[in-house]
């Protein structure tokens, strides 16, 4: 796969998936926007990156509201020109159990979890329909937490992002903007239509490619 030239916004990136998948899309030729609240694993990330001769930015923003995400958003259409292709990331997880979460935590959860998701699918979604097009993929990381006990919020959010993922794939694919989630311990919702790599980064690149395009909307289990 080849995404020379591709610009590639991931938030949450300094950490997890969003850093494996950064490093994955700049050594197929990606310009990578790198957002987290963590300056130094931000700061790392980017060295790394371009220690491979790629080519990467990084954006310290909490996403949470939505002035901070517009503000995000106009930084690196300023800087790249545009956007290709969003991957959202960004995540908290309190360990509360339900009857001892408080309203704070679980307010917190949602809003970085999963309304910066919808605010960031908002905004970017808005610029790739103007520039005809792209690519949005949610990440979920739900293996191991589904009974775990503490996962009230988190579980909790993470769920709404299934939802919120395949309505935003409808609400979008006039625009041919493709909406899609990877994720692991979900596969009782899995809505694959086709086979996909086994490897997390290479499902994720398989869906971004230009060639998927037929593809929409699709929930992707990563055993």
């Amino acid at each position: 796969m080849n995404f020379k030239d591709k610009v590639v916004l991931i938030t949450g990136a300094g950490r997890g998936y969003g850093r494996e998948l950064a490093k994955a899309f700049a050594a197929q030729g990606a310009r990578l926007a790198l957002n987290d609240i963590s300056p130094i694993n931000l700061d790392t990330l980017v060295a790394e990156i371009e220690a491979i001769g790629g080519e990467a930015k990084a954006y310290v923003k909490d996403i949470a509201k939505k002035v901070p995400v517009q503000g995000l958003v106009m930084h690196v259409e300023d800087d790249f020109g545009k956007i290709d292709i969003l991957i959202n990331h960004s995540a908290v997880e309190p360990k509360k159990m339900v009857l001892d979460i408080d309203e704070w935590d679980w307010q917190r959860t949602i809003m970085v979890n999963l309304s910066a998701a919808f605010l960031m699918t908002q905004s970017v979604g808005r610029m790739m329909k103007e520039n005809g097009g792209g690519v949005i993929v949610n990440l979920i990381p739900l293996a191991g937490r589904e009974e775990k006990v503490g996962g009230t919020a988190y579980v909790s959010s993470m769920m709404g992002l299934i939802g919120f993922t395949q309505q935003a794939a409808s609400d979008l694919e006039e625009y041919h903007v493709r909406v899609h989630a990877v994720g692991t311990g979900i596969a009782e919702m899995q809505r694959a239509e086709t086979d996909f790599p086994s490897d997390f980064n290479e499902a994720v690149l398989y869906l971004c490619n230009e060639k998927q395009a037929s593809l929409n909307g699709q929930i992707v289990n990563i055993k």
